[in-house]
């Protein structure tokens, strides 16, 4: 497996190690996230990648490209918005760690010693039509 199919797979469930309001410690994270990798050190990593995440009761799942990597992915975000992921291949294996709030999130990520960055995340909103 590619370092960059590593490295896609690691922005499923990423986020920062900020103190949350006290009012976030209970929320629900579960919902689709878009996260944004940014690349800080390692050449064999391109400067950043984009996908498509989701929590569905605390458990972190990828989306598109992320899923197809062949790479094995296991992850929990807490009820505090810490978040947890190991990233395992054939080839290499990686972590990231942060913090989800409400509407977005931060955190770091490494694989191996290849590289290594910081991501970002934003929750999907999703509007329902009322009647009157």
């Amino acid at each position: 497996m590619s370092k960059l199919a590593l490295t896609l797979a690691l922005a499923a469930g990423l986020t920062s190690h900020l103190a949350l309001p006290a009012g976030a410690r209970d929320a629900n994270f579960d919902g689709t996230w878009s996260v944004e990798l940014v690349t800080e050190s390692g050449a064999l990593c391109d400067a950043r990648y984009s996908y498509s995440l989701s929590v569905i009761d605390g458990q972190v799942r990828p989306i598109s490209k992320a899923a197809s990597s062949g790479a094995t992915v296991t992850g929990r975000v807490g009820k505090d918005g810490a978040v947890g992921l190991n990233v395992a291949t054939s080839a290499a294996s990686g972590s990231a760690s942060g913090r989800l709030q409400t509407q977005s999130g931060s955190g770091s990520w490494k694989v191996s010693s290849l590289c290594s960055g910081r991501w970002t995340a934003h929750r999907h909103t999703t509007r329902t039509a009322q009647a009157d």
